[in-house]
């Protein structure tokens, strides 16, 4: 029985057409199916072998009608959405992408950190409004930043910030020292370096030991009118907490990439508060995105086709069982 792979992604079709192109150009003789949504997966998820997304779209019901599947390839760095979900069987192999996020999601950190200091919010209600309305920016110039999660990522972006004149202090597992920033701390250290921060920039990979660890009192110890970037994961956040704080004033505003429900449901709060700048998760989504990611993909498919697992590249999971 040929091997079958099944394309989930709920990107815009020329996107999801990307990358059925560059799989087929190179193995023509691939069964490749292509679907928009976690609900649309089946018949073709019955017959997969191989499966190819984002964490954030899945769901566990995708892996519940999955019994040929032995691999997944995660097209993120994250693969929260996929290792944590309960139907997961032993015998899958997932791998992820790295290395060629850092310049698109250190450029959407500055641009929410620029988005949130220049208060572009209010210019465009201004401008929708045809009100001629000036009122005093503030700068990156002799602030302070804290990236929380110190990470190739966080290696792009520090530099970048420093050369904006921020002190930037990092927030990871340990305490060493990183170029381009001025210290990084260790975790139990975050609520303390959150009262210097004029900017707190979430990076840190999503687990249980960093769920909801922006906490109430970590949003608490933050000074008065400082802002929040989160390009991380929504669950780093608790969100309930994070309104609060925005709805009172003590944070002056943030930037939202990501959030614990993906998409933001249209009841959600933070939807309407004047001071949140809400992206769907765009933060390394760019237009050569692809170039970057087939490459990975088609050689990991190289390998897996071949039997030479032990050839696959960015496993972060290995099968407990027999992957044929």
């Amino acid at each position: 029985m040929s091997p079958e792979l099944l394309i989930l992604l709920t990107l815009p079709e020329p996107v999801r057409a990307r990358y059925q192109r560059g799989i087929l150009s190179q193995f023509p003789d691939l069964v490749v199916n292509v679907v928009d949504h976690h609900s649309k997966v089946s018949p073709a998820i019955e017959c997969a072998d191989i499966l190819v997304t984002f964490g954030p779209m899945m769901s566990d019901a995708v892996l519940q009608g999955a019994p040929r599947l032995r691999w997944i390839q995660a097209l993120g760095t994250g693969t929260d959405g996929i290792v944590d979900q309960p139907s997961l069987g032993p015998q899958v192999i997932v791998t992820n992408m790295h290395g060629f996020h850092g310049a698109p999601m250190a450029e959407a950190a500055l641009l929410g950190m620029l988005s949130l200091a220049r208060d572009v919010p209010r210019s465009m209600r201004a401008q929708q409004a045809a009100r001629w309305e000036r009122f005093p920016a503030r700068t990156l110039n002799q602030s302070t930043v804290v990236i929380y999660g110190v990470g190739d990522i966080a290696k792009t972006l520090a530099p970048l910030c420093k050369a904006l004149g921020m002190r930037v202090i990092g927030v990871s597992s340990a305490p060493r020292e990183v170029a381009g920033f001025d210290e990084v701390v260790g975790r139990d250290q975050l609520t303390a370096v959150a009262a210097q921060a004029d900017f707190l920039v979430l990076l840190t990979p999503y687990s249980a030991s960093t769920h909801h660890s922006v906490d109430a009192s970590v949003l608490a110890a933050m000074k008065r009118g400082s802002m929040l970037v989160n390009l991380a994961r929504g669950g780093v956040v608790d969100e309930e907490a994070l309104v609060a704080v925005l709805r009172s004033g003590h944070l002056a505003g943030a930037a939202l990439d990501v959030f614990q429900r993906e998409p933001l449901p249209g009841d959600h709060p933070l939807w309407s508060l004047p001071n949140v700048i809400v992206t769907p998760h765009l933060g390394g989504f760019f237009d050569r995105y692809p170039d970057h990611a087939l490459p990975v993909l088609c050689h990991n498919l190289g390998c897996y086709l071949a039997g030479q697992f032990d050839q696959m590249i960015n496993v972060v999971r290995r099968p407990q069982t027999c992957v044929l």
